[in-house]
């Protein structure tokens, strides 16, 4: 490879037998100085926010190393360097991933203080978080404010971005909205991973590596030219380890690992204009998961225990009690084909992907080893993409970007919660039955209720299921962006750029509710039963004096009268009302024009500056959940749920009121994000910083909460975020690199009346961390002129001590909400790895070095009432590897 300076402009020339390839960047003031010390900080392998890998295969090594001084990111679709880039970003490098040991999302988080990512009930269930917005994670009718973009195919729903990460170039984090730059759901932000290509210089690598709970790693990649234009790559890898809790009653184990992935890209390169990339890549998770711990042991317990089942108090001990293990399936595959043409001062790209996710869990949702309840879920996601832009080049003050999206989804999913063999006998107890009538199967408070209702003996909760349930969801989008960057005079550049997107969902769902109970309304079932039997219709209700009316009401709604409202606690699963209907159409619409205003200046060859404005959008979301129920525009319920006392409204109007309907939504509307944001980069010779100061709001946050037995979703009035986030580099001496990144909020809910727990206007929002510090030192030993190397690498995570949640809907609704869970992180690791100048590497590594325990979340217990479940951290992970690069 040739390399020469020409002015302002670094140039890169590498020959060929056919052909010569020649690719320039711009680098304006950029100064020579800065790219070294760039150069020596992110070759000893930096964390978030202080430089990237170069995105070209030019440019970096086949190792993913750097070759030279060109540092690069694509965070604004074009190739800049970070200190050019006018944008709050974070970095991680393909070397600092290996370095550090991080093998999927789940642990970016580390490195990165301002993405916060967390597991929940199944192994295919996370949310991603960037300056306290995300949102998303166990119902596949919501798409996440980060969006997730992989070689720039858009991920849709977290499962589809879960599985290792296979040689990677780096992975930008991009904070704050970006409708600008990508077609699909970013309001919060972006997670960008850019994988490498394949080479035209045969070259690899292999790595095994060994951990405590028999945690076996096996990856590896390979490259290389099939001709000379055509090269090829392919990837893959396998890991297996031992659950780190246990299923004590059963013997096995839970929170294993057990998924492998594999990956083949094409590369044509015909000219040094044009070429076209093909991935195709399939993945698969088949895993025993999550965790969960009893925190507040509610008055189910004595049933549980009385019917012989066991739970865990001990929120660390990593020791569960079901009654099967549970199981969870990832499916995952997909591919893409990207092209990209030169045509003088102007670039082309095409991306065109299709991707396929099927997600199947089995789970024991009550979580103790009483046969109680479980859940089954099968979901499947089909996706198709086509992205067009063109970018321009021009020597004159004005250069652009232009892009279309087009987006087509459709999901499934097939669920039911099971009744256990034990169900009807602890909900006996809890109803005050007579034990000993109960275990010994004697007639006890449901057969009673069953004869005053009119129910068949020995049928409630004795139904195979409590629910059965089948949504559907189509949803087509397209987009229009694009950014037009004006350049005055040297180094200040003025940018303007927009996103038009209209969006459409289609959506369907069905419910059968099979227990008896939940068929009858309470209330209605007394005044049946009051007036002797010639009540039973709505009609006949409202054809009575009103003063009958009121005067019957009063009795059914007063539990010392009527006797059967306190069973309307163990009416769970009423019925549904399927949608579309009638009244409710069972679609969404939305359009909406976001828009960037930005200044950025070169203060000097060191220092750059920017001030923008940027709005952004998601579109509805739709409950595809059990709890989906009708706004109360449509209907509403009348006292206690009641049928017969309902007012008038669109739903009972038509005849399609059905028991126990009560109102609350199908889904929540846009998101509409505002932030306005400054920043500073600086790079001298083994020192640089970014500086990013923001104020960032979204208005109809699209809330998701568990309520015990589904989910509640509504839009949040307006939640806002104050803050910074900074991160420096130091490279005190040669060989030596200390990072430091903190990103400090301060986050409000300006707007939130309407919650499952109440007002919560100008309450803080729960979850997220006041300050948030990622830091590290690495250090890399040179042994004399032998080209061995030893990099030893520590760095450090923490999260403020701060309140889980704003409070649990049946447990700290009954509390008045004065009992919050906090959670405080302090999570180090450190690394070893002998380098050896034949491409061998040894090394070692700790996560969570000093075992640090905290609970990540926590929920109502399911269907138990004052009990609390939460899901706890990973313990202490080490372990050796070996790698060979050739």
């Amino acid at each position: 490879m040739q390399k020469a300076q020409m002015g302002s402009s670094i140039v890169h020339v590498e020959e060929d037998d056919k052909f010569m390839k020649f690719t320039a960047f711009n680098r304006g003031a950029f100064s020579r100085a800065a790219l070294y010390a760039g150069v020596a900080a992110v070759g000893l392998g930096l964390p978030a926010g202080a430089m990237a890998q170069d995105a070209d295969d030019e440019v970096a090594g086949d190792d993913g190393s750097f070759d030279d001084g060109i540092i690069v990111v694509t965070a604004s679709k074009r190739e800049t360097t970070l200190q050019e880039t006018p944008i709050s970003v974070s970095v991680t490098s393909g070397e600092t991933l290996e370095n550090a040991q991080i093998r999927d999302v789940l642990d970016l988080q580390t490195v990165t203080p301002s993405l916060r990512v967390s597991q929940l009930q199944t192994s295919s269930a996370s949310t991603f978080i960037i300056r306290g917005f995300g949102n998303g994670d166990n119902n596949f009718g919501i798409e996440p404010s980060v969006g997730v973009f992989i070689d720039g195919v858009f991920r849709s729903r977290s499962a589809a971005a879960l599985s290792d990460l296979p040689n990677v170039q780096r992975i930008e984090v991009l904070n704050g909205p970006q409708s600008t730059l990508f077609g699909k759901n970013a309001s919060a932000g972006v997670i960008s991973v850019v994988t490498r290509e394949p080479q035209f210089e045969f070259g690899g690598s292999v790595e095994a590596g060994y951990g405590n709970f028999n945690d076996m790693l096996i990856k590896g990649d390979i490259t290389g030219p099939l001709t000379d234009t055509i090269a090829f790559s392919l990837d893959g890898s396998y890991n297996k380890r031992d659950g780190y809790a246990t299923i004590v009653n059963l013997n096995e184990e839970q929170n294993n690992r057990n998924r492998w992935a594999a990956r083949a890209q094409l590369l044509f390169e015909p000219s040094n204009n044009f070429k076209i990339r093909a991935i195709g890549d399939y993945s698969k998770i088949d895993e025993v998961c999550c965790q969960v711990t009893t925190l507040v042991s509610g008055p189910v317990t004595g049933a549980i225990n009385a019917v012989g089942g066991q739970l865990d108090t001990n929120r660390f001990s990593y020791d569960a009690f079901l009654n099967f293990v549970p199981t969870n399936e990832v499916d995952n595959y997909g591919g893409s084909i990207q092209a990209d043409l030169d045509v003088g001062a102007l670039s082309f790209t095409s991306i065109t992907s299709y991707r396929e996710l099927k997600n199947f869990f089995l789970s024991d949702i009550d979580y103790t080893s009483a046969d109680i309840a479980t859940e089954t879920r099968d979901q499947a996601v089909k996706t198709f993409t086509q992205e067009f832009r063109v970018t321009s080049d021009f020597d004159g003050p004005i250069n652009f970007l232009l892009g279309g999206y087009y987006f087509d989804e459709s999901i499934t999913q097939d669920s039911a919660i099971q009744n256990g063999s034990q169900i009807r006998d602890v909900f006996e107890l809890l109803a005050g039955g007579n034990p000993v009538d109960i275990l010994t199967g004697q007639p006890s408070v449901f057969n009673g209720v069953e004869a005053a209702l009119g129910l068949g003996q020995e049928t409630i909760f004795r139904t195979p299921l409590l629910s059965q349930e089948t949504f559907a969801m189509d949803n087509t989008s397209y987009s229009i962006f694009g950014t037009v960057d004006f350049e005055p005079f040297d180094g200040f550049v003025l940018t303007g750029g927009f996103n038009y997107t209209d969006d459409k969902k289609d959506f369907a769902l069905s419910q059968l509710s099979p227990d008896p109970l939940g068929q009858v309304n309470l209330v209605d079932a007394f005044i049946t039963l009051a007036s002797g039997g010639t009540i039973t219709t709505r009609d006949q209700f409202q054809a009575l004096p009103a003063a009958n009316q009121a005067a019957l009401l009063a009795a059914a709604t007063n539990p010392n009268v009527n006797t059967l409202l306190p069973l309307q606690g163990f009416q769970f699963q009423p019925p549904f009302l399927t949608i579309p209907n009638a009244v409710e159409d069972g679609r969404t619409r939305d359009d909406k024009f976001t828009y960037l205003l930005r200044a950025s200046y070169s203060v000097s060859p060191e220092v750059n500056v920017y001030a923008s404005y940027a709005t952004g959008f998601k579109a509805s979301s739709v409950n595809l959940s059990r709890d989906s129920r009708p706004s109360s525009a449509d209907f509403v319920a009348g006292p206690g749920g009641s049928s017969f006392a309902a007012p008038s409204s669109p739903i009972t109007d038509a005849g399609l009121a059905v028991p126990n309907l009560s109102s609350g939504s199908r889904f929540a509307g846009p998101e509409e994000a505002t932030v306005y944001e400054i920043g500073v980069k600086g790079q001298w010779e083994g020192f640089g910083f970014n500086l990013a100061l923001f104020d960032q709001t979204i208005e109809g946050f699209q809330s998701l909460a568990f309520t015990g037995t589904g989910f509640a979703l509504q839009n949040a009035g307006q939640q806002s975020v104050k803050g910074l986030e900074f991160d420096a580099t130091i490279v005190p001496t040669d060989g030596l690199v200390f990072t430091f990144a903190t990103t400090v909020l301060d986050p409000l809910f300006d707007d939130f009346p309407g919650s499952v727990l109440g007002d919560l206007s100008g309450v803080q929002p729960a979850g997220i961390p006041e300050i948030a510090i990622s830091t590290s030192a690495t250090y890399t030993h040179e042994f004399g002129l032998s080209g061995n190397q030893l990099v030893t690498r520590i760095d450090y995570n923490h999260e403020s001590n701060t309140p889980i949640n704003n409070g649990l809907p049946t447990f700290n609704a009954a509390l008045g909400n004065t009992e919050i869970f906090n959670r405080e992180v302090n999570l180090v690791n450190g690394s070893m790895t002998f380098k050896m100048e034949n491409g061998f590497e040894v090394g070692a590594y700790v996560r969570n070095l000093l075992n640090d325990q905290f609970i990540t979340t926590v929920f109502d217990s399911v269907a138990q009432a004052g009990s609390v479940s939460g899901y706890p951290s990973p313990p202490r992970r080490y372990g050796g590897f070996v790698r060979f690069k050739f």
